[in-house]
């Protein structure tokens, strides 16, 4: 694979999303919450501006852990949630099947926990020849240390660790790729800190002479 074909491309990936839920979300320590959330967001943004196939699953949403967050159903109205009854997305049949359905061998990742319900299914799927991406600062573990060791295992294992930004910037790789400039771009100015606020700036204030 040369270094071009390295970078992710759409077409070639598939986005899984596991248990944003508030049940689960309470007991998040190793991010601010509001964070995770706005990161989530983001990354779930991406992937429909890219057309990206996506998969999202939840667990115990009627005793414990509440539905798909609303931030997140909300940037998602189309997609309806799979439930399953363990932690382990690989180990539900729907849930599997529906990853599998996408033809995507390129699975890009994000939820909650990072030390169970993301690290499981990642696991799995890398013991089944996917490329598996971690979005690390979309997923949350229940300490500082438990995230860090959850991530360090799964990278250990095969895995490549990336953030919501770097995901929509290697899709978009040329901002003159117009069919998708407008949709990333209002990501990165809601969603990219500094760095959105200088796209905004430079949206509105500089003009060619």
């Amino acid at each position: 694979m040369s270094g071009i074909e390295s970078l992710l491309k759409p077409e070639e990936c598939a986005l899984l999303l596991v248990d944003f839920q508030a049940g689960l979300a309470f007991g998040v320590e190793s991010i601010s919450r509001q964070t995770i959330v706005d990161n989530a967001v983001a990354l779930a943004r991406t992937a429909a501006v890219f057309e990206m196939p996506i998969v999202v699953s939840t667990s115990a949403s009627k005793v414990y852990s509440g539905p798909l967050l609303p931030p997140l159903q909300a940037v998602l109205p189309d997609i309806k949630s799979i439930e399953r009854r363990n932690m382990n997305v690989w180990e539900d049949e729907t849930a599997h099947s529906a990853i599998v359905a996408t033809n995507r061998r390129r699975l890009i990742v994000a939820g909650l926990l990072t030390e169970a319900c993301v690290s499981f299914p990642v696991l799995s799927a890398l013991k089944e020849g996917y490329e598996v991406f971690v979005v690390g600062d979309a997923c949350g573990g229940l300490t500082q240390t438990g995230h860090a060791l959850a991530l360090q295992r799964m990278e250990q294992a095969g895995a490549q660790l990336t953030s919501w930004i770097q995901v929509l910037l290697e899709l978009q790789r040329d901002w003159t790729r117009h069919e998708t400039y407008e949709g990333a771009r209002a990501i990165v100015e809601a969603n990219g800190g500094g760095y959105g606020m200088g796209l905004a700036y430079a949206r509105t204030m500089i003009h060619p002479v």
